[in-house]
């Protein structure tokens, strides 16, 4: 009876420890990465699958930084009513991977840290042109700046970006 009790006392222990720990790493501004933050968010389910498909997911949870301008599920929409495909023949094209690559920048670049004109080369050896007032990247406006993350941070676009 006395082991059953001891027992029953050390579990919660640990459950009170374990629930005190995760409470402590959000108190203490412990950041999931790119990918997680981006799913989390709820409006990158093209994304998160396009990064899935094309090999990348393990990629943008890496150390980084990486400076990453999300298309929305909207904005993937938007591309493929363009292109008059399904997301289905989105997620089989050739260059997806590249495609993805173009929205990603090298280290963690925040929107102070743009300058109108400027032209920054992404993953896929391509630039991108920034322009401010209002911020955009190329011809996408950024909708939401600055979401920061353990690996770096997200910009969000309402356009996909295509090299």
């Amino acid at each position: 009876m006395e082991k059953r009790k001891f027992g029953l006392v050390l579990l919660m222990i640990m459950m009170v420890l374990s629930f005190s720990a995760g409470a402590f790493a959000e108190e203490q501004g412990v950041k999931k990465d790119i990918v997680d933050t981006a799913i989390e968010a709820g409006n990158f389910n093209t994304l998160a699958a396009a990064l899935k498909k094309a090999g990348l997911v393990d990629t943008l949870k890496g150390k980084g930084p990486f400076t990453v301008f999300a298309p929305t599920d909207e904005a993937f929409n938007k591309l493929l009513k363009k292109l008059d495909i399904t997301a289905e023949e989105l997620l089989a094209r050739k260059d997806l991977k590249d495609i993805l690559l173009y929205h990603v920048v090298p280290g963690k670049v925040m929107s102070g840290d743009l300058k109108d004109g400027m032209k920054v080369e992404t993953l896929a050896k391509k630039k991108v042109k920034i322009s401010l007032n209002p911020t955009k990247v190329n011809k996408a406006n950024v909708i939401k700046p600055d979401i920061e993350a353990s690996n770096g941070v997200i910009h969000v676009i309402d356009e996909v970006l295509l090299p």
